[in-house]
This record gives structure tokens, C-alpha cells and sequence, in this order.
């Protein structure tokens, strides 16, 4: 009896300190994916939380790299396949664009 409760406890302590337990701790952090495909970025607005890795993967025949206007952020040229990730610390809006077709934009708001 004393064994089971000395387990049941240690495990209890175990769950309440674990970050993203079921005990109370917070949510691992998530992860997002653009696509570049098209000469876009789909989707062209993403919202996601702190800590979430976001990855832009290159769909198209040619090269494109990211870049945030504020320069927070850039890749790379990508070559068809290639991805680059970005894991934002704060909650920010970024504005991006491809750095070889400055006419491909979109934006990401991280809440």
C-alpha cells in the first residue's frame, strides 16, 4: 500500500512540473506552414501564438527567399523544396515579401 501511494505521488509531483503536462503546465508550442507555390504565399494572413515555428516551403520550379520588412527574418534563396523556419519570441506583425519577386507579400501576426 505504502508502495502504491509513494508512486501515485511521485507521480503527481512529476505532471505538476513538467512544462505542457496535463497537470497544468502550458502548451508545447505549435507549428505553421506556408506554402510558396504560384509566385504567393498562401495563406496570405496567418495568425499564430509565441513560440510557434513557422516554416515556408518552396513549391515552385524557381527560387524565392523571405524576408520581414523589419528585417527580423530572412532565408535564403530557396530552391524548389527547400524550407526555411522562424520561431518568433514576441508578439509582433510581420510584413514579408520575396526578396527575388518583391511583389510577392503577405503577413504574419503573431497574438
Amino acid at each position: 500500500m505504502k508502495t502504491r501511494i509513494f508512486f501515485a505521488l511521485a507521480l503527481l509531483i512529476a505532471l505538476s512540473i513538467v512544462p505542457g503536462s496535463a497537470a497544468g503546465g502550458e502548451h508545447a508550442a505549435t507549428a505553421a506552414t506556408i506554402t510558396i507555390d504560384n509566385f504567393r504565399f498562401p495563406p496570405q494572413s496567418l495568425t499564430v501564438k509565441v513560440g510557434t515555428k513557422i516554416t515556408w516551403t518552396n513549391h515552385d520550379d524557381i527560387p524565392h527567399a523571405v524576408m520581414s520588412e523589419n528585417g527580423e527574418f530572412h532565408s535564403k534563396a530557396l530552391d524548389t523544396d527547400d524550407s526555411f523556419s522562424f520561431t518568433p519570441t514576441n508578439r509582433a506583425t510581420y510584413s514579408y515579401f520575396c526578396l527575388l519577386h518583391p511583389k510577392m507579400t503577405a503577413k504574419l501576426v503573431v497574438e
